[in-house]
C-alpha cells in the first residue's frame, strides 16, 4: 500500500481544532527554548527539509513555526530552477552549502528532492541517473548526520481539491496575486505523476525517515510539524555551555535557571 494512502490530509477525525491549536501553543514556546540552547550550545545542527505539491503551505509553515524564534538563529533557503553554474556542478553541490552551520537551524523549501522529481516526471534525465541519486541522497542525508546535522523530511500533504482551492485564491485575491504562477497549474496536471514519484522517494530514501504532515489545514499542519520537532530537539538535548572564563566562579544557587 502507499504511504500517503495511510494519512489523511485534513489530520486525524477526531482532532477539534480548538484544542490542537491550544496545544500549539506551549509546543512554540519550547521551541524558542530550544532553538536558543541550539545557539548557543553551538555544537549540533537542524536540517528541516520541506516538500510537498504547490501551495501545500511552505512558507507559510515556516513563518508560523519560528514566530516566536529569533531570525539570527534560523536560516531559510528556497531551492527553485538550477542557475548555469549550479547545472555545471554535481545536483549536490548547490544543496551542501547552504546546509546549516553547528549551531543553526535551516528550513529547506524545497530541496535535492525536486532533482529525482522534475526530471523523472518531464523525463530530461535518463533513468539510470535518477536511480543513482536515490543513493547518492541516502548517503548524503546520513553524512550530515554523522557529522552533527540532524535531518528532519517533512512532506506537506495537501489535497487535490485543497490544493486547487488555494491556487484558485492567488487569482482572485489581490495580496495574493504576486504567489501566483502560471506554472503551478501545468503542474498540477501532472498530480498522479508527481505524487508516484513521491511514493518511491519516501520507499526509497528513507535511510532518514520521512514525515508525512496534515496540509489542508493550517492548525494540523503546524501542530504536526511542530510536535515532531519539539521530540527531536529534546532527544538532541542541546545544553547552555558554562562560563568561558578562569577570572569568575559563577553561583548557581543564584540563579533562576538549573543546569
Amino acid at each position: 500500500m502507499a504511504l500517503l494512502d495511510n494519512h489523511r490530509p485534513n489530520g486525524p477525525e477526531d482532532w477539534k481544532k480548538k484544542e490542537i491549536k491550544k496545544a500549539t501553543e506551549p509546543l512554540l514556546d519550547e521551541l524558542y527554548e530550544y532553538a536558543k540552547r541550539i545557539y548557543a550550545e553551538g555544537k549540533q545542527s537542524v536540517l528541516i527539509v520541506l516538500q510537498g505539491m504547490d501551495a501545500s503551505g511552505k512558507d507559510g509553515l515556516t513563518r508560523s513555526l519560528f514566530q516566536k524564534v529569533s531570525p539570527a538563529w534560523v536560516n531559510v533557503h528556497s531551492f527553485k530552477k538550477p542557475t548555469d553554474e549550479e547545472f555545471a556542478h554535481d545536483f549536490l553541490w548547490r544543496i551542501h552549502k547552504r546546509t546549516p552551520e553547528k549551531g543553526m537551524i535551516t528550513v529547506f523549501n524545497r530541496s535535492h528532492y525536486e532533482d529525482i522529481l522534475v526530471p523523472s516526471v518531464y523525463g530530461y534525465i535518463d533513468q539510470e541517473t535518477i536511480d543513482k541519486r536515490y543513493d547518492q541522497i541516502n548517503q548524503f542525508e546520513q553524512y550530515l548526520e554523522a557529522n552533527g546535522t540532524k535531518v528532519l523530511k517533512f512532506y506537506l500533504n495537501v489535497s487535490y481539491d485543497k490544493q486547487e482551492q488555494k491556487l484558485n485564491e492567488r487569482i482572485n485575491t489581490k495580496e495574493k496575486h504576486w504567489k501566483h504562477n502560471d506554472g503551478d497549474w501545468e503542474t498540477r496536471e501532472h498530480w498522479d505523476e508527481f505524487i508516484g514519484v513521491y511514493e518511491t522517494i519516501f520507499e526509497r530514501c528513507n535511510a532518514v525517515p520521512w514525515h508525512v504532515i496534515p496540509c489542508d489545514h493550517n492548525w494540523t499542519k503546524l501542530y504536526s510539524t511542530a510536535k515532531v520537532l519539539i521530540e527531536t530537539l529534546k532527544e538532541m538535548d542541546p545544553q547552555f555551555p558554562g562560563l568561558d572564563t578562569e577570572k569568575f566562579t559563577p553561583d548557581y544557587s543564584k540563579s533562576k535557571y538549573r543546569y
